[in-house]
């Protein structure tokens, strides 16, 4: 995704960032620094030490032990023999992995009707998500609506009016129970006449087992792509940080089923397992597109590697 600038409001979305994977930082970074301080010398359990503290840190076993295996060659090769080079060195690994599975980009906005799908499991923050990205997409200067495509939990829709209301866009919606592919084909026909820029949709909490619930998405993506060219034009998972590896293995699963082309990471701020951005990165080769740092509609911040690595390891 692209990087940040100098801006001002920029420079507020880092701090922001900064903020949010403090924790992390201390269960990762810290942990790192205190494995390797005061050792004269590169040994196996040096660096067995070293891999725990990535396991720890929500990596993952198998990242983990691949970025240890590439550290361990270059220390049988004589290239690494200083251990206070460790940290810089798992600090350029963690960022490669990042920049790889972030190499796929969301395409630009285009002129005409965008549509773009949200969905997760129940409990991720989809409906706040929603919130803060028709915020965003609105201070860029979109004109957006919002989809209550979510008829299965009766507070959704309500939930979703609340935010809609502090985003300061409209939500079209119908009555719990109604099906979803109804509200989308009339929220795509509002958006077509009210000129909208950006429809997001938002989609009943599901998991891959639920086969109903997944081929009424699949019901939905139809609907949106005979009414508008290309649509959906991103399908974006919530993915709540707190989960961890858990969080993974449902990632691992909407890819096969819904056609994700982005990720949002959400709760980054109230938890220590943001190292789950590195094996999300790893093994989806799915772009992380925002992350959530926040309860307010403005506490949505666009993903930058840059950025997320310089965090974690700046010095304070």
């Amino acid at each position: 995704m692209k990087l940040f600038g100098k801006s001002e409001k920029q420079e507020g979305f880092f701090s922001k960032l900064k903020a949010a994977v403090a924790s992390t930082k201390n269960e990762l970074v810290a942990k790192i620094e205190d494995v390797v301080k005061g050792k004269k010398v590169i040994d196996a359990e040096l660096l067995d030490d070293l891999e725990a503290v990535l396991i720890g840190a929500d990596i993952g076993v198998q990242t983990s032990s691949e970025i240890l295996e590439k550290i361990r060659g270059q220390v049988s090769r004589k290239l690494v023999n200083d251990p206070e080079q460790l940290r810089a060195l798992i600090r350029a690994e963690l960022r490669q992995i990042i920049d790889a599975g972030n190499q796929a980009t969301v395409s630009p906005l285009a002129d005409g009707l965008r549509v773009l799908m949200v969905v997760g499991v129940n409990g991720v923050g989809k409906t706040t998500t929603i919130g803060k990205l028709a915020s965003l997409h609105t201070q860029e200067g979109k004109k957006v609506l919002v989809c209550a495509a979510d008829t299965f939990r009766a507070a959704a829709i309500e939930q979703l009016e609340v935010w809609g209301e502090r985003a300061g866009v409209s939500v079209v919606r119908q009555k719990t129970g109604a099906d979803p592919s109804a509200v989308l084909f009339d929220a795509i026909v509002a958006a077509k006449s009210r000129a909208i820029d950006i429809l997001i949709v938002d989609t009943a909490g599901r998991l891959h087992t639920k086969n109903n619930l997944m081929t009424e998405l699949e019901k939905m993506k139809r609907i949106a792509g005979r009414e508008i060219a290309g649509a959906p034009h991103e399908v974006l998972l919530i993915i709540d940080a707190t989960t961890g590896q858990n969080g993974l293995v449902q990632a691992r699963e909407f890819t096969r089923t819904a056609g994700v082309t982005g990720i949002v990471l959400t709760k980054l701020d109230g938890t220590a397992k943001g190292g789950i951005v590195i094996p999300i990165s790893r093994e989806l080769k799915i772009p992380i597109c925002y992350v959530g740092v926040g309860e307010k509609v403005d506490d949505l911040v666009e993903f930058s590697a840059e950025q997320f690595i310089e965090s974690l390891f700046e010095s304070e």
